[in-house]
């Protein structure tokens, strides 16, 4: 197992030091970076997973492909109750990955997250394995629309061609962006640092990501275990944020 290290100072003195030295370090991230965001994640014990709702369709079904097909006013409900959180701003986390990258140390942030706030903090290389709530399109024309017209046009929207117009985000049930994990591999494979935070490393293929990597450091910040704390150099246990502002100073 990595060297897992409990002590906040020690912990954000051994990450940044390996900030210093990288010449490309890239951010792997999942549903804990926006946690302290006021966004649940699905595992943990508060995340979506665990909350009762109404439906008696588990949340994994209602966000599936052949629900939104089906049942498209079922999806639209949950889907804006739990998923379009367009009030929710940066945390810590997503602040310090801007700065980090704007001053050029910090390549490419890979995110399995669809809320946009790495964008909203400022960052601009960023890889949105599962799409993103801000971007939907016409199933018809193809006409491009923001998050406010799903937010709006209810029960479900249409666009004025009479198309259904659905969210840029991967449902269950379908397939990541080819494109999209081409160039998720083609960064991890150029990395000599990977960080990777608030993520359980469960949910594939993202998760096999990590497999690509080849470089001499990886880093870990997550609150419980991971299948791939064995493999890391550095594991810390701290919320990512605050690992994150420990470690790197303020501009």
């Amino acid at each position: 197992m990595g060297q897992v290290i409990t002590d906040a100072h020690e912990a954000a003195q051994v990450l940044a030091g390996h900030v210093a030295r990288a010449s490309h370090t890239v951010f792997f991230g999942g549903a804990g970076v926006s946690t302290a965001s006021g966004i649940p994640d699905f595992r943990s014990e508060n995340g979506l997973y665990r909350q009762h709702f109404s439906s008696e369709y588990p949340p994994e079904e209602l966000l599936s492909h052949h629900l939104w097909r089906e049942r498209p006013e079922l999806f639209y409900d949950f889907y804006r109750t739990m998923m379009c959180t367009p009030d929710a701003r940066p945390n810590q986390a997503h602040l310090k990955l801007a700065q980090l990258e704007a001053e050029d140390g910090l390549d490419v942030v890979i995110t399995q997250n669809i809320d946009g706030l790495h964008q909203k903090a400022g960052s601009k290389n960023v890889v949105e394995l599962h799409g993103s709530t801000k971007r939907n399109h016409c199933m018809g024309c193809g006409a491009h629309y923001g998050l406010d017209y799903i937010l709006h046009h209810r029960p479900i929207p249409h666009c004025s061609c009479g198309g259904i117009v659905r969210p840029d985000v991967v449902l269950y049930e379908e397939s990541l962006d080819t494109a999209t994990v081409e160039g998720a591999v083609t960064a991890i494979r150029a990395a000599d640092t990977l960080i990777i935070g608030g993520t359980s490393l469960i949910v594939y293929p993202a998760a096999g990501l990590i497999d690509y990597f080849r470089g001499e450091h990886l880093v870990l910040i997550n609150r419980s275990a991971t299948s791939a704390d064995a493999r890391a150099e550095l594991v810390i246990r701290d919320p990512i944020g605050t690992a994150l502002h420990a470690a790197l100073p303020t501009a």
